[in-house]
């Protein structure tokens, strides 16, 4: 019986620590790692041949732009000590569909404490194995009419 119960003890363990992050864990993990400009951290949240993309509305229209990772991961780095960014997320909706997850986070993007812009980041993530992985972000900026 005392064996039963080790053995039950253990396995109860490993399933506690074996439970992968939720699809929004990782999304706010992303940001916690932005705002630190981390980019190992951001590099590891990420499929290495993850989609970045912007719809930003300029005065000639939406324009859709690509974005590498490694030059995205280079202008976080680069931000200086001195500007202060915070892009602060309104909500969450998070769908899952097996092995695929995508994550709609509305937000508004501060730069020194005021509002530069607002839109949407639309995540979607792919399940590999027991750890999501980011393939693809595309997110909107428009200015905030005050």
């Amino acid at each position: 019986m005392k064996k039963l119960l080790i053995i039950a003890t253990v396995l109860a363990s490993n399933l506690i620590f074996a439970q992968e992050k939720s699809p929004k864990a990782i999304v706010e993990d992303f940001f916690i790692a932005f705002h630190a400009k981390d980019t190992v951290a951001l590099r590891e949240l990420c499929h290495p041949e993850i989609v970045l993309r912007t719809v930003a509305n300029t005065k000639e229209g939406n324009k859709l732009k690509d974005e590498n990772f490694d030059d995205f991961l280079n202008s976080i780095a680069t931000i200086p000590a001195n500007l202060k960014i915070f892009e602060k997320l309104i909500d969450y909706k998070v769908e899952i569909d097996g092995n695929l997850a995508h994550v709609w986070t509305p937000y508004e993007f501060y730069v020194n404490d005021k509002l530069s812009h607002i839109g949407a980041n639309a995540f979607t993530l792919y399940n590999d194995n027991g750890k999501w992985q980011i393939i693809h972000l595309i997110d909107t900026r428009r200015k905030k009419s005050l």
